[in-house]
């Protein structure tokens, strides 16, 4: 019946977690919070459905293998390149902001709810942490500028090792107090973080080695044999020296994600479910191990300290640590004012209030409780008040109303002084000189570069556009470019010009439905790119004049009539004010205005087609009458 029990509290536990992260997308609120409510909902002070104590030992050795990958997933998420150009206020809030925040948090606690000394540091210790996996979904949501975004994603992730190892430490030293046991902790400590660090690099190498190498795993288990990896190194690490596998993993996400492998978005997808997964049984566990009373019994004291860490505390740290460097007060406030705690803080808290039970030290209920306490009303107040408070700082990025070309030639131009007409903002990208020379004389934003490098896409500033565009005659440089814009910088909408339907990158983008088809089908870009320079295209204006049609301007019954655009290529639509880019299963209305690039030579068989299949020639005075 014990067995039973248990399982019924596993299951209900990843089940509610799941939905209750579902659910909390719809009403775009943070996750973690809706999580912490069906937690005490469904825990022994709610409806007594799950119950942690069941799992016994079981439910500790859960907590840290899933720790183990949520750190992996956030460090495989963490560029180098972007890392590099913050480096030094990186450094000094994962190194210098940890020790003011131990400080601050245990002076709160110590003169708020007149803890020992010894406890007040514990919890000091607990709460360095901020928290990937509520910072990553919450930059995400503001679309911060990319260098506080930068500060605010590296510092949850590299934190949550340094913060465990601390906590271990003075654990260790509250369990054996003593000068002696400080002494062989910091010893201790030294050798967890070059252990785990040693180990983790090396490890991370291995493993994006091994991704690379073909058939070396066998096709469909690469997910299976890194997860594998990842908990081995982890346990590994752990059985040496305690608390080294965190900073080991974390590092290993770190090296894997920066050397790319052939199966590197298939790894990020897998690991983002298994996090997403994760974290919501985590949450709803240990939520439902916290005792309301415990949270009670600190009364006003406890609102005192989470006052001090957030108005005071955090504050300092973030000041002291971004002294002399390129962050302006604007990006320094906002740092300061995002700092939410997350999974890391309420597993590593469960696993000291265990330790200090086991020892019959007073004080690990109320600790667990502030730290969960700490954990809420950071958490709510990030999550409702970030966005005005960046929007106040000037730090959130504009609207993603912009459109990014790769081919600044032949159609690319067309469609671009079509775009450009309907009000939509237009930057070009090319390795061409003469091309970006020529978009330029046309009175477009040019990039001139390597548009598959990451710093020329920071060039274009391809963070504030919705759509990228892959407009080449190099099919798959198509099918790349918009990959890479859409994994890195977030970009909602992907198109793709594609010649050969059935191979390459492009077509599989348009599979996974990360990419549409541009215009009415597959096309040969080059050869429209040759009528352009040669001045034999030219742009009109049809309108869907009775039934809704297809991107082909036909209808579903009776097939494309033009599939390879031979005489004329849909270029855009104009619909209720809006302009954007033909889409191959766009299905049109009644009244939409396309702009169809038309080969003169064809211009008479064009009409006739166009007319044939229901499309009426368009005027300006049409839309005023």
């Amino acid at each position: 019946m014990a067995e039973a029990h248990a399982a019924w509290t596993l299951v209900l536990a990843l089940a509610a977690g799941v939905l209750a992260q579902a659910a909390a997308r719809h009403l775009h609120l943070p996750g973690i919070v809706l999580l912490l409510v069906v937690g005490a909902g469904l825990g022994p002070d709610g409806l007594g459905w799950v119950a942690p104590e069941a799992l016994g030992e079981g439910l500790f050795t859960i907590v840290e293998l899933s720790v183990a990958v949520i750190l992996f997933e956030g460090g495989l998420n963490l560029e180098i390149s972007r890392l590099r150009r913050e480096q030094a206020p990186i450094r000094r809030l994962v190194l210098g902001g940890a020790l003011v925040t131990l400080l601050g948090g245990a002076l709160a606690a110590h003169f708020a709810l007149d803890w020992s000394w010894m406890i007040a540091l514990v919890f000091g210790s607990l709460v360095v942490v901020t928290g990937p996996t509520v910072v990553g979904p919450l930059v995400e949501e503001l679309r911060l500028r990319p260098r506080v975004a930068t500060v605010l994603e590296a510092e949850g992730v590299l934190i949550d090792p340094v913060g465990a190892i601390l906590a271990v430490l003075l654990l260790e030293v509250a369990l054996a107090p003593g000068v002696d046991s400080l002494a062989s902790g910091a010893t201790v400590l030294v050798y967890q973080v070059g252990f785990g660090a040693a180990l983790g690099i090396t490890t991370g190498f291995a493993l994006a080695w091994l991704l690379r190498v073909k058939r070396l795993v066998p096709e469909g288990q690469q997910n299976i044999v890194v997860l594998a990896v990842v908990l081995v190194l982890f346990e590994g690490c752990n059985v040496v020296f305690e608390q080294s596998g965190l900073l080991a993993v974390t590092l290993a996400g770190v090296v894997v994600g920066n050397l790319r492998s052939p199966v590197d978005r298939d790894l990020r997808e897998f690991k983002d479910q298994l996090t997403v997964m994760l974290i919501g049984m985590l949450f709803v566990l240990l939520a439902a191990a916290v005792r309301i009373d415990d949270v009670k019994s600190l009364g006003r004291g406890g609102f005192v300290v989470v006052g001090v860490l957030v108005l005071l505390v955090r504050p300092l740290a973030v000041w002291l640590s971004t002294q002399h460097s390129e962050l302006d007060w604007r990006e320094r406030t906002l740092i300061a004012w995002v700092a939410p705690r997350g999974i890391v803080a309420a597993a590593v808290a469960s696993v000291t209030a265990v330790g200090l039970e086991r020892a019959q030290i007073a004080g690990g209920p109320e600790l667990l409780a502030l730290v969960f306490l700490v954990i809420a009303c950071t958490v709510l107040l990030a999550g409702l008040t970030a966005g005005l408070v960046a929007r106040l700082l000037g730090q959130r990025l504009p609207g993603r109303d912009g459109i990014a070309i790769l081919g600044a030639q032949g159609l690319g131009l067309l469609l671009g002084e079509v775009l450009r007409g309907g009000d939509v903002p237009v930057v070009f990208l090319d390795s061409n000189p003469q091309s970006c020379r020529r978009a330029e004389e046309l009175g477009f934003p040019v990039v001139y570069g390597n548009a598959l490098q990451e710093r020329t896409l920071q060039r274009a500033r391809i963070e504030t556009v919705g759509t990228v565009v892959g407009l080449t005659p190099n099919q798959m440089l198509n099918g790349v470019f918009v990959s890479r814009a859409r994994e890195r910088f977030g970009v909602p909408t992907g198109y793709v010009a594609v010649a050969r339907p059935e191979e390459g990158l492009a077509p599989e983008l348009v599979r996974e439905e990360a990419a549409e088809v541009l215009f009415g089908g597959p096309l040969d870009v080059e050869r429209w790119d040759v009528r352009e320079r040669h001045g034999e295209i030219e742009v009109e204006c049809w309108r869907v004049a009775d039934a809704p049609r297809d991107a082909n301007g036909t209808d579903a019954e009776t097939g494309p009539e033009n599939s390879r655009g031979d005489r004329h290529v849909f270029l855009a639509v104009r619909r209720g004010g809006k302009t954007f880019p033909m889409r191959e299963t766009l299905a049109l209305q009644e009244g939409d205005v396309v702009s169809v690039a038309v080969h003169v030579d064809d211009r008479d068989a064009a009409h006739a087609a166009l007319r044939d299949a229901g499309w009426v020639p368009h005027r300006e005075e049409d839309e005023v009458a």
